[in-house]
């Protein structure tokens, strides 16, 4: 597996990315909050075996400060600790890393056919977070 690297996080962590970005690190949040495993079976109850971090500290001190190199590092190590004591959280781990690699590329092929449109058009990709406040346009002289 490659590195995680502390700059991808810290990226991840400040937004970079838009919506996948967000997707990615939604998606690591939720990964690092699974039981921590060695072995296979699960760690006692509170989840951390002493001196060894399930990572859920340092995401959380990221996300407070994601412009924090040292925080970043912080949670670069603790996955790299948790996935060499738990091997399902490793193949996890690299498969989520493989994707987060992954733009959210491709081409954007937009088509507007069948007439007039009547209202806006937006053409791209990864649209979020947009409201549409819109009023009818009269279509009749309503003069009496």
């Amino acid at each position: 597996m490659d590195p995680i690297t502390a700059a991808a996080l810290a990226a991840l962590a400040g937004g970079v990315g838009g919506e996948f970005g967000r997707q990615t690190w939604h998606g690591l949040t939720a990964l690092v909050r699974r039981p921590f495993r060695r072995g296979g079976a699960p760690e006692p109850e509170g989840g951390e075996s002493p001196g060894i971090s399930s990572g859920e500290l340092e995401i959380a001190a990221l996300e407070n400060d994601p412009a924090d190199p040292l925080r970043a590092q912080a949670l670069a190590t603790a996955l790299g600790v948790r996935a060499a004591l738990d091997g399902e959280f490793r193949a996890r781990l690299e498969e989520w890393w493989q994707r987060a690699q992954t733009t959210s590329g491709g081409d954007v092929h937009n088509t507007i056919s069948g007439g007039t449109q009547n209202g806006p058009v937006f053409q791209g990709r990864e649209f979020s977070g947009l409201t549409f406040n819109m009023t009818q346009a009269s279509t009749t002289d309503e003069r009496a």
